[in-house]
């Protein structure tokens, strides 16, 4: 398993099979790179089925133990069966969608091999999710999540976005994974600094604050920084209030849901310096890219043909990784974070926005 200057072992690839997409959700990074929508069919650029394959299977030589399949839409993608289907022993699979295309293909997909699906769901009202996503696809995607759980995805993780427009959805969002058995719901944190719109951005620990107040219980993951909030269908339940997680209500964390009880987690890497320093992913994209950093368009790598090129590409990506936040990124004497100026100069003062290859 390669490990990175900084003792972060690469346990984990993401690999974005297309950058299409049926939706147009507005607060879209695409993996980072921007919101690059376009025409609905294959493109030239997108990595063939046997290159994907090729890469896993070096990944795999290094010890990387999980792949996620993202897009764009992965389910654009015809071939999605086959490639999970040759996906090397011993490497997880799973899957982030918009869900639409679930319906008649998730038994497939499960039967070639996924094990784990996140379906994109940011409001539980067809008009505000159509306003979020520039879709009318609203019923399709409940179906979607149907019909993973009836292909034994359970549980579905349900990823919501929280900004301004999303905020005040969260606590129906939360009432829905309790009521619900086999859902999950996983809030994320905006990041302004890749999709725009800074105006939007909104204070993550009040989401976490009312989280431990509507919590049965709460976990803390120690790797991540991450916390989360266990909760039954009947708020008037709730045992951990904030002020309790603070005095020592938060356990670690320990295994999961109990029976009538939703799970929802916090991924709020903005200016978390530990999440960083606990990442242990690597980006691949649509057309053959590798990126050490979702943040960071300036560590572009071909991956090129063969394996030993996919091998070369692999080792020099992993080499030179840098936490974002507490190394690319530092904060200054007023707390708020920059970018490093002697990391710039050590790397020639690349632009960290720059698509470039």
């Amino acid at each position: 398993m390669l490990e990175d200057a900084f003792g972060r072992e690469v346990t984990g690839v993401r690999v974005s099979l297309t950058d299409r997409c049926n939706f147009d959700c507005v607060y879209c990074h695409n993996e980072g790179l921007g919101d690059t929508r376009g025409p609905m069919d294959a493109q030239d650029d997108e990595l063939s089925t046997d290159r994907v394959v090729r890469f896993l299977e070096v990944a795999r030589e290094f010890g990387v133990e999980a792949v996620k399949f993202t897009g764009g839409e992965p389910m654009l993608r015809e071939d999605l069966e086959e490639i999970v289907r040759r996906t090397p022993d011993g490497m997880e699979t799973s899957l982030t969608t918009n869900g639409t295309f679930l319906p008649g293909r998730a038994e497939a997909l499960v039967d070639a091999g996924l094990e784990r699906v996140n379906v994109s769901q940011d409001a539980l009202d067809a008009e505000d999710f159509a306003e979020l996503t520039r879709s009318g696809a609203y019923d399709r995607v409940l179906e979607g999540v149907e019909a993973a759980l009836d292909a034994g995805l359970a549980p579905v993780k349900l990823n919501m976005v929280v900004f301004e427009p999303t905020a005040g959805y969260v606590p129906r969002m939360v009432d829905h994974v309790a009521e619900n058995d086999g859902l999950q719901l996983q809030l994320i944190e905006y990041m302004p600094e890749l999709a725009g719109h800074p105006e939007w951005a909104v204070d993550i620990e009040d989401v976490h604050d009312w989280l431990a107040d509507r919590a049965d219980r709460v976990e803390h993951r120690e790797m991540h920084d991450r916390r989360r909030y266990y909760v039954s269908s009947d708020p008037g339940t709730s045992g951990v209030t904030a002020a309790a997680a603070a005095d020592g209500g938060v356990q670690t964390a320990s295994g999961g849901a109990n029976p009538g009880e939703g799970m929802v987690e916090v991924v709020d890497p903005v200016g978390n310096a530990e999440f960083c320093a606990n990442c242990h992913r690597v980006r691949l994209t649509h057309d053959g890219y590798l990126k050490g950093c979702l943040n960071r368009n300036d560590d572009l790598r071909d991956i090129g043909e063969s394996a030993a090129e996919m091998r070369a590409a692999f080792r020099d990506t992993v080499a030179e990784r840098v936490p974002y936040y507490g190394e690319y990124m530092v904060q200054n004497d007023e707390g708020e974070w920059e970018v490093n100026d002697a990391y710039l100069d050590a790397t020639g003062d690349r632009d960290p926005y720059q698509y470039s290859e």
